[in-house]
């Protein structure tokens, strides 16, 4: 895309260093600048509009300038906009605090608020690794993670991270972690299909923690979704093994439910759906609706118990944040928390995830270059392949899914690929007619983009 820059966009590029971003390609793709947000749709200096399908990086709930949730925070800043949260509190952290941990589940009854995803991560691992420093276990000094997990991207993030785009560089610097092999039930190694899985692929964590599990502080995992890999979509039974084997081998279960949390997997957590209680559970982006940053760390009595002492003992929880616990944030984390008690949310997302498995099975099942079309919840991924028999993905560097996006951006949809996948996650709010338009769109842009690359191989 050739187009002469907008004031706007000049400034921006002289001076703005965007996230997850090769700066060069703004060269010929600028960023578009956006002016307003209303429902499911952004819309930019030119009046042009995009139905925001991946709810903005995942945090957008129910819709851009909720009026509830706008109001909400509107009426708290004229109130109290932060304060201190060592030795000071709240009353929206504790109603927050409080609705957390009746909704978790069970045992989850303390919650650590920190200020963004990658922060719980860290909170989370800091937490399991002092706990049994402070309870005599001084062996448990590293994590177990999977392969193609994704936690975030500060420095202990990224150790339990095993996608390579992100930490590959920073390997040097990274924790010595554990690696398993994590599901995939599109290429599965035992070539079981998801309904009647039994989860076989379990063992590779197994084997790990048999070997390791002395030296293991905990285990991390994104439930039910590893996300940043591409959406891979696994069955609640692999859950329900590895907590198994983390009690089994005396091991914390992380739950990194950042991603998938608030409704995303159609139930409010997606560990509800295996039936478990992890040890920790990471909560962000959807907590404030996409308004905010918040985050929150979930715990139990017992882990709490360890750091709980006389000052002198040195075994509290020396982590902080300027802004943990901020006020505006929590007065938003409350609205959404309330929306989802008084408007049936949750009924309305397996309501609205069933007519879109309807729509995009309709679309996708016999693609020519689709692979797979799978789906929990409210999450649909399409994953394109260079052939559908061997599943053969096409190379990296041909960017298939970045030049779809770019093509589905000039007809109105926003769907940022992960790789050669394309996915859905939109705001709850999602109309039918536009949840319609979102994958007709796609549908359409995707047949196109080969139509036109299969002339121009010719």
């Amino acid at each position: 895309m050739n187009q002469a820059l907008t004031d706007l966009q000049k400034r921006d590029v002289k001076h703005i260093w965007h996230p997850c971003s090769q700066m060069k390609d703004y060269e010929a793709f600028p960023p578009i600048v956006i002016k307003k947000g209303q429902g499911v749709w952004l819309y930019d200096e030119h009046d042009r509009r995009y139905l925001d399908a991946v709810s903005s990086w995942w945090v957008n709930l129910f819709g851009h300038a909720n009026p509830r949730i706008s109001r909400a925070l509107s009426e708290q800043a004229f109130t109290l906009e932060h304060t201190i949260f060592a030795n000071f509190t709240h009353e929206p952290a504790i109603k927050v605090a409080e609705k957390l941990s009746a909704l978790a589940p069970e045992g989850l009854h303390k919650v650590f608020f920190a200020d963004n995803g990658s922060s719980a991560i860290e909170v989370a691992l800091k937490m399991s690794f002092q706990y049994h420093m402070q309870t005599g276990k001084t062996k448990k000094k590293r994590f177990l993670a999977l392969t193609d997990a994704y936690h975030g991207e500060t420095i202990g993030a990224l150790s339990v991270g095993g996608v390579e785009l992100y930490n590959e560089v920073y390997k040097p610097l990274l924790l010595d972690t554990v690696r398993a092999k994590g599901p995939d039930c599109y290429r599965c190694p035992f070539h079981k299909e998801p309904a009647s899985c039994n989860a076989p692929c379990s063992r590779f964590i197994e084997d790990q923690l048999k070997e390791h599990h002395e030296e293991i502080t905990a285990v991390i995992i994104e439930p039910l979704i590893q996300a940043a890999a591409g959406m891979k979509m696994y069955p609640p039974i692999y859950l329900q093994r590895l907590r198994a084997l983390c009690s089994q081998y005396d091991v914390h279960l992380i739950a990194d439910e950042i991603a998938v949390g608030f409704g995303r997997t159609g139930t409010l957590f997606a560990c509800e759906q295996a039936g478990i209680s992890p040890d920790f559970m990471c909560l962000s982006k959807g907590l404030t609706g996409g308004y905010l940053p918040l985050s929150a760390v979930l715990t139990t009595d017992q882990i709490y118990q360890a750091f709980y002492d006389d000052y002198g003992t040195m075994k509290a929880f020396l982590h902080s944040h300027s802004y943990s616990g901020n006020t505006l944030a929590c007065r938003v984390a409350l609205e959404v928390l309330t929306m989802f008690e008084e408007e049936q949310v949750i009924a309305m997302i397996q309501q609205k995830g069933e007519r879109m498995r309807e729509l995009a099975t309709a679309a996708f099942h016999e693609a020519p270059y689709v692979g797979e079309y799978r789906q929990v919840g409210l999450v649909g991924a399409i994953e394109l392949v260079a052939n559908r028999k061997t599943k053969e993905p096409f190379p990296s560097e041909e960017r298939i899914g970045y030049q779809i996006y770019q093509r589905a951006l000039a007809h109105g949809l926003l769907i940022r690929p992960l790789g050669n996948v394309l996915y859905f996650m939109p705001p709850y709010i999602i109309s039918d007619e536009e949840m319609i338009f979102m994958i007709e769109t796609t549908k359409e842009t995707i047949e196109q983009f080969f139509q036109d690359r299969r002339v121009t191989v010719e």
